[in-house]
């Protein structure tokens, strides 16, 4: 049987979902048969936000129907950072969990042992860290293969994700699963484009570049725009932009997460091999089954997670440098370290003592706006 009749059987749903499959493969070709230079800018400009759209309507179906993320898939966030460990099956994801944090999550020498997301806790420089191993990534996670995209949707809660690679196995793995990762609008060691973008009623589009731009002109910002149905925005360029840089931000549901790859199984190659493993950014080597250099991936850890411990002083006491207060490196003002204790607090909140390097002398009387810095001591005063 074939045409549109072996699909009878299908759901709206599912036909919908399938369709969206087979225009985004043709896309795909599309993109693949066109060279790049500067007269197809604008047409490859325009394929490849086509190509967002589907990509997004595939993560997300219209509809509520259906069923639920699935088993092991809803993990509730606990601690002060969430990381997730993510690779192809049997790399060593869960070994490396278990002798982190002492979880078992189900090991054997084949692929696709994890079929769940198995949580584990660490406590590290006095923070709590939530670490996930989640299921074995497969290609096509982003185009709707298996269960990809509920891993990946839980990988977009993430504060760091560790890609977890077989040092044995083509460093091909690398670039597929970046590509799957990108596919879902998950951005890994980059910051979001510098681009001002504001849709307005009137006036059509108004392109402002305030340096040269190599991809970028009028029309295909023009074109891109018009495929999301865009036709009056002002669009800012304060930086050498590509057309995926700014369909990021038209798209406007893209994380940027602080990755680390870490390379499994070093055991099994020579010392030179190793130096060479040393120097590639972001990497560490580790061994998960012997334990070898578990101390520099915690630093790493703790390095991209840029977490600030503060230490609370309660009037006429000493400091408790037992549990601090762990805040992100995003959000370390004095009103930011009150919601964290209680959203109360601040509303009897007076001043603050701060004894630390955030502050010219110690104590300091600050406001509720003052910046703190790691393993600052603090002592809040009410009204």
């Amino acid at each position: 049987m074939t045409g549109p009749c072996r699909h009878r059987g299908l759901g709206g749903a599912a036909r919908g979902s399938f369709s969206r499959c087979r225009v985004l493969a043709s896309v795909l070709l599309q993109m693949a048969r066109t060279q790049k230079n500067k007269a197809t800018a604008h047409h490859l400009g325009l394929l490849k936000a086509r190509l967002a759209k589907l990509r997004r309507e595939l993560i997300t179906p219209k509809g509520g129907g259906g069923s639920g993320p699935g088993e092991g898939f809803d993990v509730a966030k606990t601690g002060d950072a969430r990381i997730g460990f993510v690779g192809f099956p049997s790399v060593g994801k869960s070994t490396l969990l278990s002798n982190l944090a002492g979880v078992y999550s189900e090991v054997a020498a084949y692929e696709f042992t994890t079929l769940t997301t198995v949580p584990g806790v660490i406590r590290y420089k006095g923070a709590k860290i939530q670490l996930l191993d989640l299921p074995g990534i497969i290609e096509g996670a982003k185009d709707g293969k298996g269960r990809g995209r509920q891993v990946i949707a839980v990988a977009r809660t993430c504060n760091l994700i560790l890609i977890v690679l077989d040092v044995l196995k083509p460093l091909g793995h690398k670039k597929i699963i970046e590509n799957e990762l990108e596919g879902f609008g998950i951005r890994l060691n980059s910051k979001p484009p510098n681009i001002g973008f504001k849709k307005k009623d009137k006036g059509g589009i108004n392109l402002t570049a305030t340096c040269p731009q190599s991809e970028l002109d009028t029309e295909t910002v023009k074109s891109i725009l018009a495929e999301y149905k865009i036709h009056n925005a002002d669009v800012t360029l304060r930086s050498d932009a590509t057309a995926d840089d700014l369909i990021d931000v038209v798209e406007g549901n893209r994380v940027y997460i602080p990755c680390i790859y870490v390379l499994n199984k070093i055991d099994q190659i020579s010392i030179e091999e190793l130096d060479i493993i040393y120097k590639v950014p972001h990497c560490v080597p580790i061994s998960a089954h012997h334990r070898w250099n578990f101390d520099d991936l915690l630093e790493k850890i703790w390095d991209y997670l840029k977490l600030v411990r503060i230490y609370t002083k309660p009037k006429g006491q000493l400091p408790d440098y037992t549990s601090p207060v762990v805040l992100p490196y995003c959000k370390t003002t004095v009103e930011d370290f009150c919601m964290k204790i209680h959203k109360n607090l601040i509303k009897d909140f007076k001043y603050a003592l701060v004894w630390g390097s955030s502050v010219k002398h110690n104590p300091q009387k600050v406001g509720k706006d003052h910046t703190l810095e790691d393993e600052d001591v603090i002592q809040i005063v009410k009204k």
